[in-house]
């Protein structure tokens, strides 16, 4: 299979490729960046874009299955608008294209709680990515749902008290249906449902995503 990823140098995106290289039904990873990037595979081909043009790359957009894990914070995109144009418009412009050139399997990471009526902006934004990748009628397309992501060695500071302190009551016994999800985890399960022959729209939510990484019969 060729594999098609916008999202590759981020936590989830770059567990992803690097399983991806690993995986003997995988012939060719295909990645969508902004920036070079530090890893060398006779599989990896790495097409530098911007994606404010898309006319410039869109073509490119052609294989298997696409992958789309992008995305960033608030803080680091400085405004809503900003993070909206990030979260949504360019990963809805990598769909389009995907689905223009006959991609027929698109698997997306998406969040828990997304929701297009919501009145919480992350939630919204999600929600409303949600639906308009499924407005554009792929034979298949999965959208993962996790919650808190367990990056390995994050920085963000928030991220990491919260996953300790939520693990800390998993251990208790509270809110086991939403532990941390390692990204490791999230990229294998994305990579499952790649694997799996069938049609239409699936939605796997939050701890699901912990049982559908360890699917091995396909």
């Amino acid at each position: 299979m060729k594999a098609l990823i916008i999202g590759a140098t981020g936590a989830t995106g770059k567990d992803l490729v690097s399983q991806l290289l690993e995986d003997a039904e995988f012939t060719e990873v295909h990645v969508f960046v902004r920036k070079p990037v530090q890893n060398s595979h006779h599989k990896l081909n790495v097409h530098l874009i911007d994606f404010e043009k898309t006319e410039t790359w869109k073509n490119l957009v052609k294989g298997d299955v696409a992958f789309s894990c992008l995305g960033t914070t608030l803080k680091d995109a400085g405004s809503k608008e900003a993070q909206y144009r990030v979260d949504h418009d360019y990963q809805l412009d990598f769909a389009k294209a995907a689905k223009e050139n006959g991609v027929e399997d698109y698997i997306l990471v998406s969040s828990y709680g997304a929701d297009p009526n919501s009145k919480i902006f992350y939630s919204r934004m999600k929600g409303e990515l949600e639906t308009n990748v499924k407005n554009l009628h792929f034979e298949k397309i999965t959208i993962l749902k996790p919650g808190m992501l367990e990056r390995r060695n994050s920085k963000r500071t928030g991220e990491v008290l919260g996953s300790r302190i939520l693990k800390f009551a998993n251990k208790i016994g509270l809110f086991e249906s939403q532990k941390p999800l390692p990204t490791c985890i999230l990229a294998k399960a994305m990579i499952n449902a790649a694997k799996i022959k069938s049609n239409g729209y699936s939605s796997i939510k939050l701890g699901n995503i912990f049982a559908f990484a360890e699917k091995t019969d396909h």
